[in-house]
């Protein structure tokens, strides 16, 4: 594992904001006069710890401005609440839709913070009646209390995941249809869409999503990109991202550059036929 210029303090963002929305993305800001692309996502399309992710690589090939509409942590309801990014992404030549995780979007069972989806606000009467006796004021994230639910309870925890699976293609769909140019969906994940989840632990990004559910959306995007390093040997390991060791347990989590490079290869191609 290695570090390149310690302290990711070191690397800037460059964040900035679209219109009106009060969501802070990674810059430089891009325009939106003429024509540009736009990929939404969450940590792994925002580019963390990435000097140069994937949008911008794409953007050097296609020699297009890429809209990097990337949210650390972000859920599926971010962008479709935001008035503001759903006119950016419908303005694009093609939108990239990464395929988010569906633990962070409200649901039956719990809702989330409308702009940072990793919050967990309060739990449904059925939740509640899912696991009685079960505090709930005690949890702020999502992902600590599904935690939490699991080891509670394992069956209980699987009718949660369900609901949260079901949600999930209902708000991709949801997302798809407002947007109506050219749309791509994008898997990019240290894991296959095939592998096996949550078997130990809640399991890797995008969590609980599964080949079958993006069967599911598939026909209200154009195409479908796949991309992991699930095929990689891990050598590389933080080889290339700018961290520093603290951030290093999180760092190793992502996809490093060379997977991002992977990403802008493959979606370059098909962007080329897409606006062709």
């Amino acid at each position: 594992m290695s570090f390149e210029k310690p302290g990711s303090a070191d690397m800037s963002y460059f964040p900035c904001r679209y219109g009106n929305s009060r969501l802070l993305f990674r810059g430089p800001k891009r325009t939106l006069e003429g024509a540009y692309c736009a990929v939404i996502g969450g940590t792994e399309t925002y580019g963390k710890f990435i000097p140069t992710p994937y949008s911008s690589l794409l953007e050097q090939a296609m020699d297009m401005p890429v809209v990097n509409l990337g949210c650390v942590n972000a859920g599926i309801d971010v962008f479709v609440n935001d008035a503001t990014i759903m006119e950016v992404a419908a303005g694009a030549k093609v939108a990239v839709i990464q395929a988010l995780g569906a633990q962070n979007m409200s649901n039956r069972f719990y809702a989330v913070h409308p702009r940072r989806n990793d919050r967990f606000l309060r739990a449904s009467a059925m939740l509640k009646a899912l696991y009685p006796g079960v505090d709930f004021t005690e949890f702020h994230f999502t992902r600590h209390m599904l935690i939490a639910l699991k080891e509670r309870s394992e069956s209980a925890f699987e009718i949660v995941v369900a609901e949260l699976q079901v949600a999930w293609q209902a708000r991709m769909r949801m997302l798809a249809t407002r947007l109506p140019g050219e749309k791509v969906l994008l898997w990019f994940s240290t894991r296959s869409p095939d592998a096996e989840q949550h078997a130990d632990g809640l399991g890797q990004d995008p969590l609980f999503v599964t080949r079958h559910m993006l069967d599911t959306v598939r026909p209200y995007f154009n195409r479908v990109v796949e991309v992991s390093d699930s095929a990689r040997t891990g050598d590389e390991g933080t080889d290339g991202m700018m961290l520093s060791e603290v951030d290093a347990l999180a760092a190793a989590a992502l996809p490093g550059p060379a997977v991002h490079r992977d990403v802008a290869d493959a979606l370059e191609a098909v962007l080329r036929d897409l606006i062709a």
